[in-house]
């Protein structure tokens, strides 16, 4: 069965979603389609690790629009589906139902699956990752019988649910093989700030930790075995040890790829008609002093999205916008803006003690980034400053004194 659409989007997420609705928004008039491998329409993701794994958000509050709002805006949606196939010359996508599209342009926001265990034991009942709604509900279930539970990897993930389930009155023990956690992502005053706290709440952790096997018992998983021989029972395990781009249809579509689908400042891809953005796409990042590289956040979803639409639109609008992250863990919000890369000096600003500071990363004495922890007003400063490319005086900078708002241009 062909099915013909102007507008193909592979992947139901923000992004994918987001081009729908700038089209739309943009006067756009021809045929939509959106292709998602989720049985769910387009819903937030970022609650599946914190408030959604707590219980405290249901299912109707993940969703980003309402039901009806997609066959409102004549948005053709095709869930439980996956594009295997992109015959490029033929503008011709086929899923695995059998069921191909013959479209005229095709977005690839397809996204990416969370990075498994490859170490013997690794597939053993009883382990779980959070990316999907269906990962996150059969964790809760396995998690209301569970009391040992062992995390796997210390970055946001790792961390959130971590916070989440020690308010359970679960045993957590956390291991990250770097010597710090959120060592990929932030400094060493954030990461020893956030150890300290997750300790002062109950977590175990453990740094500088290779986890070698996992043993089971009746196909589940029993315990956690470490390099230096240690054993830890595990009624639960969680990793949470990155993202593995959805890259290999588009590859094989003869798509130019890296360590995600590469694309130019408006999304597009090295085929005709076909642009690729969120998780899944690799681009040459200004603020990360021009490297390549993908950006795993809602913003960058929401602000590629939007590109793409303004091509379609005839109103090309290259994305530029500052990077910016966030995360909640207990009663502290994490506000990232910029990328760090290549930072060869921090600046404390504000007593971690106190728990409300920020850290800013220089650059040749430029400000690129800034995580600031309950600190909203550092954030938005710092996200200014990012754009601008400021310098300014180190003392200055470190006086919570002076607002940073004021060295805004």
């Amino acid at each position: 069965m062909t099915v013909s659409t102007d507008i193909l989007i592979v992947g139901a997420g923000q992004g994918g979603a987001q081009v729908a609705i700038s089209l739309r928004q943009g006067g756009f008039e021809g045929s939509i389609t959106m292709v998602g491998d989720e049985p769910d329409a387009p819903y937030d993701r970022p609650p599946l690790s914190k408030d959604y794994l707590a219980g405290e958000k249901t299912v109707d509050r993940l969703s980003l629009r309402k039901p009806e709002f997609w066959q409102e805006k004549a948005v053709d949606l095709c869930l439980g589906a996956r594009v295997v196939t992109i015959d490029a010359d033929s503008h011709q996508a086929t899923t695995d139902q059998g069921r191909t599209y013959h479209y005229g342009k095709l977005i690839w926001a397809a996204g990416g699956f969370a990075r498994p265990l490859s170490i013997p034991g690794g597939d053993h009942a009883g382990i779980h990752v959070i990316r999907t709604r269906a990962q996150v509900d059969q964790l809760r279930s396995e998690a209301e019988t569970a009391q040992n539970i062992v995390i796997i990897g210390g970055g946001y993930i790792g961390l959130e649910a971590a916070a989440v389930l020690i308010k359970q009155g679960k045993k957590i023990t956390l291991l990250e093989a770097e010597d710090r956690v959120l060592a990929r992502v932030a400094g060493a005053d954030i990461s020893a700030f956030y150890e300290a706290e997750h300790r002062r709440q109950g977590v175990d952790i453990g740094t500088g930790v290779g986890v070698t096997h996992l043993t089971g018992e009746n196909g589940r998983v029993k315990s956690v075995v470490l390099a230096n021989g240690d054993e830890l029972t595990a009624d639960l395990v969680i990793a949470g040890i990155g993202l593995v781009p959805n890259k290999d249809v588009m590859e094989a579509a003869g798509a130019k790829c890296s360590n995600g689908v590469d694309v130019d400042d408006l999304c597009r891809t090295s085929l005709a008609d076909i642009f690729s953005i969120g998780d899944c796409a690799c681009h040459k990042n200004s603020y990360a002093d021009g490297v390549h590289l993908r950006v795993e956040s809602v913003p960058n979803a929401v602000g590629q999205a939007k590109a793409v639409a303004s091509v379609i639109l005839g109103a090309p609008k290259p994305f530029t916008d500052v990077p910016w992250f966030w995360s909640n863990q207990y009663d502290l919000k994490l506000q990232t803006a910029g990328l760090n890369h290549g930072y060869d000096e921090t600046l404390l600003r504000g007593d971690p003690a106190s728990r409300s500071f920020s850290l800013l990363y220089l650059r040749k004495g430029q400000i690129i980034a800034v995580d600031a922890v309950n600190m909203i007003k550092d954030f938005m400063a710092g996200k200014k400053l990012v754009a601008q490319a400021i310098v300014v005086d180190k003392a200055q900078l470190a006086d919570t004194e002076i607002p940073l708002k004021s060295f805004v241009v």
